[in-house]
């Protein structure tokens, strides 16, 4: 009888052990789950969330099946959309950028429905700004409601990481409160909803989008630097493809090119307000759509560190500032009249930066180039 009691308290101990093993391997996993996806909001496989936009020759997916690769050449950009539009949302991906000669390079992540309301189109845009050799890429945010364009609510920041050499998570949260941007998982522009916004307030189902094109007329200095093919292909990656909204009814992309039919339009158009689930509450009362004190004092830290323009303090444009734009009068003063900052300013990496680092490595010199601060208008 004690040979038969021993055995039992053997087997319940191997019992208990295997129990706790699989519960540490559990944490583990929910851990690296969370620690790769810090708001604790799952990704979507591709061809689960997307479908190609244009350019279907130069999208390359990932052997996992959950990202894809963008490409411009000569012959053509790339790009996918959402194969549902959404009335509301938390939308992110991680982005790596084209590295080395990048000017008049264009690569966006962004929501929009101009594609059904050509006059009255609303929009959030991630717009990232190739450049030249040396020279930093820019990030640009964008929120157009009901086309109003004429009014534009732009901002445009350096980032504090180099974009080619990893991803970054860029992230879109909309609510019917307010829209927030994130870079890596830290709030870097909040636009609370309000009364005076009225139409200007994006408000209608959207789709999410992802390209790469060619912005030469526009997006280096103004055009003055074109995109340079010979310095090509460029290529972005897209992964961690997060996709937590309501489908706005009946919006399914129709022809998997991203091409909505003239039925869906109509469709879209009559149920603007209607949606398969109701997540706006849980947008608004999800712990990373909550602006504490500390979350807005480490946004105010890095717009501070990072902001190159915002229209909340273009004068010259708009002499009456936005409804919502938080003026801090002392803030004011860090930026011209034209909405550019006096502070921050764009690096430009040294010639022989590339052999000074090596003869760092080497330990032929305890030296390294300082990055060299020049003005806005030089650097673009």
């Amino acid at each position: 009888m004690a040979s038969s009691c021993w055995q039992r308290q053997r087997h319940l101990v191997r019992v208990v052990v295997v129990a706790a093993a699989m519960m540490i391997m559990d944490m583990a996993t929910t851990a690296a789950a969370l620690e790769d996806d810090p708001v604790g909001v799952g990704s979507v496989g591709f061809d689960q969330g997307y479908s190609p936009l244009f350019g279907e020759a130069n999208m390359e997916r990932s052997a996992d099946g959950r990202g894809v690769r963008l490409t411009l050449n000569r012959y053509s950009g790339s790009g996918f959309i959402s194969k549902h539009y959404y009335h509301h949302g938390f939308f992110s991906a991680d982005v790596t950028l084209p590295m080395d000669h990048t000017a008049g390079v264009v690569v966006a992540f962004y929501l929009s429905n101009g594609d059904v309301f050509d006059k009255t189109h609303d929009e959030l845009d991630f717009e990232f700004l190739g450049n030249r050799r040396r020279h930093e890429w820019r990030l640009q945010t964008n929120v157009y409601g009901n086309g109003s364009t004429d009014r534009g609510r732009e901002e445009r920041y350096l980032m504090p990481f180099d974009p080619t050499a990893a991803a970054h998570r860029f992230s879109i949260l909309w609510s019917s409160r307010a829209v927030i941007f994130y870079v890596d998982g830290v709030a870097i522009r909040e636009v609370p909803r309000s009364a005076a916004m009225a139409g200007d307030y994006p408000s209608k189902p959207m789709a999410v989008y992802a390209t790469i094109w060619d912005g030469s007329t526009w997006a280096t200095d103004n055009g003055r630097y074109k995109v340079n093919y010979r310095r090509g292909p460029f290529m972005a990656e897209f992964s961690g493809l997060v996709i937590r909204g309501c489908p706005a009814a009946d919006t399914a992309v129709g022809n998997g090119q991203g091409q909505v039919g003239g039925d869906r339009v109509a469709m879209l158009r009559l149920k603007l307000g209607a949606a398969d689930c109701d997540r706006d509450a849980e947008l608004m009362t999800a712990d990373y759509a909550i602006m504490t004190p500390r979350k807005r004092a480490d946004m105010r830290r890095w717009r501070r560190r990072q902001m190159l323009y915002t229209v909340c303090y273009d004068t010259n444009r708009y002499p009456a500032s936005f409804p919502e734009c938080d003026v801090d009068a002392a803030e004011r003063q860090m930026f011209w009249e034209w909405g550019e900052s006096k502070v921050v300013r764009p690096r430009v990496r040294g010639r022989s930066g590339g052999k000074r680092r090596q003869q760092v490595a080497a330990g032929t010199t305890t030296t390294t180039l300082a990055p060299r601060l020049v003005s806005l208008q030089q650097a673009d």
